[in-house]
């Protein structure tokens, strides 16, 4: 019905043919199979799409008017919580691309960035910005600070030629700004220092500037010192950012070369590509090609977020804008991060750009729906959030305890917690998540390699066993910053989680850089909240993979009458078994209701029990009715009675409810 309602829009907007030249091929034959003439009118729109136009706003024309050599992309970088988005806020005011006080935080759209106050998703806008009498269009890109984002962040840097290097005036230099200033050097990108929250009463900004040239020797002579909450000094960023920053290089004469740098899902458009045009221009109409996977899409629409999508005409060499097709790309999977596209016909004549290395997940939880009859439902809620989420793995799972459900895999722990209140929040879903596992390598003795990411698929049986020759977990290089008074307490913390330390910096007086190698399964169970906890909140983390490295890896089980429950068991180092059987047996003791018989709870590792805990039955008075029995009629009763307690754990499996499983996985 929609496709009959366009072909008469289309013909309505036909040009008019004379009666004489009605069945002339340049006409739309009308005595013709009907979907001949169709695909006449669709060829017929796709061309007059892409006939060239005057720019028909006044946004369009200033656009036009500037050339490349006065096109900026920078971006802002920063550790959590450092001010990125409010100074971002400021720098859409002063240039009028929003109108001042209307909103905060802009650029975080997500309902779950706003309420914890944290970047999830890199965001961009486009800005017009007068310097001097002449126009300059800078695009601006608001990138995260937590270092399970870090894909996001490098993406970001590709369609950038410089940054702002943000640093908090009381706080100082933090271990993601290490970590991003090294992503962002790397990369060859001009930083520019900026110190923030210089209004607070405990800022120290000369503090902050000593740390910025002794850590990353940069000359800190044009270092910016503002308060991005109040307003204080944000003018004189972007006089220093159309200064410093160099203009991005690309020739619009050129055949298209244009890098995919992000997308996510509309539910009308489809598939909305976040593109840099780095050679040539692209409007609406073309036939593009992608070079990964060799499909070709009519353009529908182009344009720049101004701050939201705002449509063009064209988008020229030098730009970062949106695009999307029509028909729209349906499958998010079909964008591929760090694609290459231009037009058809074009691909001899261009070279493709280096992409972008794919996230790996690094920890992995199944998730299942509180009740069996919600499983639809979650399924819908979940294949929704990864339509815009491509780092997330998603894998079909049933468990016998717990029934259908997904093994998914994230970046991170913050990645997979922001994942779960936006499954609750936005799709409403009741869930239950077990406790975070990170994946292990197998290595048999035949030479293959295997990484395993679901403890069921283990090999721990001992006829396998004998066929693996080592097992190695996953190591990262763990960067932590804070107050020398905490040194002790942190090494401490460190080596108790199995960390070998590699380097101890002063890089200031009071400052510390300590660099650990940890195992990525320590990380995961909740060290930062432990590292926060010792140093009193003034510890940052960040991390990098290091290596994977052999280790006494093995499969504890929670065993319940000598069954094991599926959907408990985790992969785990021998050193930290006992503690965690020991945890286990306690805490399921308490969820589970006595029955009629004796109930045991264990923790094992393969035969061997490790941990145990036993629920007494509920014993039935069968001698209520006796008055004055003789003790052999009592020793007869309750003989009886015991013979049909036997009787019942032979044939009896213990009933668990789903609240018990619950509670016991609930963090």
């Amino acid at each position: 019905m929609r496709g009959c309602l366009q072909l008469a829009r289309w013909l309505s907007a036909a040009p008019r043919c004379p009666a004489a030249s009605l069945r002339s091929s340049a006409c739309f034959p009308l005595r013709s199979n009907p979907l001949r003439s169709f695909a006449t009118s669709a060829a017929w729109y796709a061309r007059s799409k892409a006939a060239p136009s005057a720019p028909d706003t006044d946004l369009e024309r200033r656009i036009a008017e500037i050339p490349i050599d006065r096109y900026r992309n920078f971006c802002i970088v920063a550790h959590v919580d450092h001010g990125k988005s409010t100074l971002s806020d400021r720098l859409l005011e002063l240039t009028g691309t929003i109108q001042p006080g209307t909103n905060k935080q802009v650029l975080d759209k997500l309902d779950v960035e706003r309420e914890r106050g944290i970047t999830v998703k890199a965001q961009t806008c486009t800005m017009i910005y007068n310097h001097n009498g002449e126009d300059y269009l800078l695009h601006l890109v608001d990138t995260p600070g937590h270092v399970d984002f870090r894909a996001e962040v490098s993406r970001s840097y590709a369609s950038c030629g410089g940054a702002l290097l943000l640093v908090d005036a009381s706080q100082g230099v933090q271990a993601q700004t290490v970590a991003n200033f090294y992503l962002a050097f790397a990369q060859g990108l001009e930083l520019i220092p900026v110190i923030n929250k210089v209004d607070l009463p405990s800022a120290d900004p000369e503090r902050a500037l000593d740390q910025m040239k002794s850590s990353f020797e940069l000359d800190t002579d044009n270092a910016v010192m503002v308060s991005a909450k109040t307003g204080l000094n944000v003018e004189a960023i972007l006089p220093t950012v159309v200064e410093k920053i160099p203009a991005p290089v690309g020739d619009s004469k050129k055949p298209l070369r244009m890098l995919l740098v992000d997308s996510w899902y509309d539910s009308y458009k489809g598939v909305i590509l976040l593109v840099r045009v780095f050679d040539g221009e692209v409007r609406a109409g073309q036939q593009l090609v992608s070079f990964v996977t060799g499909l070709k899409y009519y353009v529908g629409e182009v344009g720049i977020m101004y701050p939201t999508e705002t449509a063009q005409t064209v988008l020229r060499a030098g730009q970062v804008g949106y695009i999307y097709f029509n028909p729209g790309m349906k499958r998010s999977q079909e964008a591929k991060i760090g694609d290459t596209f231009t037009r058809v016909g074009s691909e001899k004549a261009v070279e493709p750009l280096p992409g972008f290395e794919e996230p790996k997940s690094m920890v992995f939880v199944a998730v299942y729906p509180m009740n069996a009859d919600l499983f639809e439902h979650l399924e819908d809620s979940v294949n929704q959030l990864i339509l815009n989420d491509r780092s997330i793995t998603v894998q079909k799972e049933s468990s016998e305890a717990l029934g259908a459900g997904f093994r998914m895999g994230f970046l991170g722990t913050l990645h997979c917690s922001v994942f779960e209140d936006r499954l609750r929040q936005e799709h409403g879903a009741s869930i239950i998540i077990t406790p975070p596992s990170v994946p292990v390598k197998v290595v048999w003795k035949d030479g293959t390699e295997e990484i395993i990411t679901n403890p069921a698929k283990f090999p721990d049986d001992d006829s396998v066993r004998l066929k693996v020759a080592e097992v190695q977990e996953p190591y990262v290089l763990a960067t932590i910053t804070f107050p020398d008074e905490y040194l002790g307490k942190v090494i401490e913390l460190c080596e108790a989680n199995r960390g070998e330390q590699q380097s101890i910096e002063y890089f200031t007086a009071s400052q510390v850089i300590l660099k650990y190698e940890l195992p990525l399964a320590h990380l995961v169970d909740d060290f930062f909240g432990k590292l926060k906890g010792s140093t009193k909140g003034y510890a940052s983390l960040d991390y990098e993979e290091s290596a994977w490295r052999a280790g006494n890896i093995v499969k504890l089980q929670l065993l319940v009458n000598k069954v094991p429950v599926d959907a408990v068991s985790r992969l785990m180092h021998m050193s930290q078994v006992a503690r965690q059987g020991r945890l286990w047996v306690t805490k399921f003791k308490q969820h589970v209701d006595r029955q009629l018989f004796e109930i045991v709870i264990q923790a094992a590792v393969g035969k061997k029990i490790i941990a145990r805990e036993t629920i007494k039955p509920y014993r039935k008075d069968v001698l209520a009715k006796l008055h004055a029995s003789d003790v052999s009629r009592r020793r007869k009763l309750l003989e009886k009675q015991k013979e049909g307690r036997k009787r019942l754990r032979a044939v009896g499996n213990v009933v668990i409810e789903h609240k018990a499983f619950q509670a016991f996985l609930s963090k």
